[in-house]
């Protein structure tokens, strides 16, 4: 798993009181660096290689400024130029987002997808989610 801490912002509380439902997928991404880092050493933009297809969001409980979130990025399935990524937002022990988001290994170049590389592969088999053995 993949773990991440952020500091939620005041600019990010809307007027009811808790964090904003737009800032939610701001934040899995920010969790999803170290895979970035996995396809793209660089971090360059010019040879960039994750590209999202889909992602799905259910919000459990509220979040709220003035204490830290835990994002929580597990990979659920691995294909062959495509990955699935299981997601959890956690607040003072409380879960907050459950998410899965679909990536695609591709060359913007050739505006065509890749094979995962082996090398890559092996990691991203480091951080399986596991149902009954990871999260709730």
């Amino acid at each position: 798993m993949y773990q991440t801490i952020i500091e939620p912002r005041v600019s990010e509380t809307d007027g009811v009181g808790h964090i904003n439902n737009t800032t939610v997928p701001i934040w899995l991404e920010g969790g999803r660096n170290k895979l970035f880092s996995l396809f793209n050493p660089d971090l360059s933009f010019k040879d960039w290689k994750m590209i999202i297809l889909k992602t799905t969001i259910e919000y459990k409980q509220q979040i709220y400024f003035g204490r830290n979130v835990e994002i929580k990025c597990w990979i659920k399935r691995i294909g062959n130029s495509s990955l699935e990524l299981y997601e959890e937002i956690w607040q003072h022990d409380r879960l907050t987002v459950q998410a899965n988001t679909i990536y695609v290994n591709y060359n913007v170049h050739e505006n065509k997808s890749e094979i995962i590389p082996n090398e890559i592969r092996k990691e991203l088999e480091q951080h399986l989610y596991e149902e009954g053995l990871n999260g709730q």
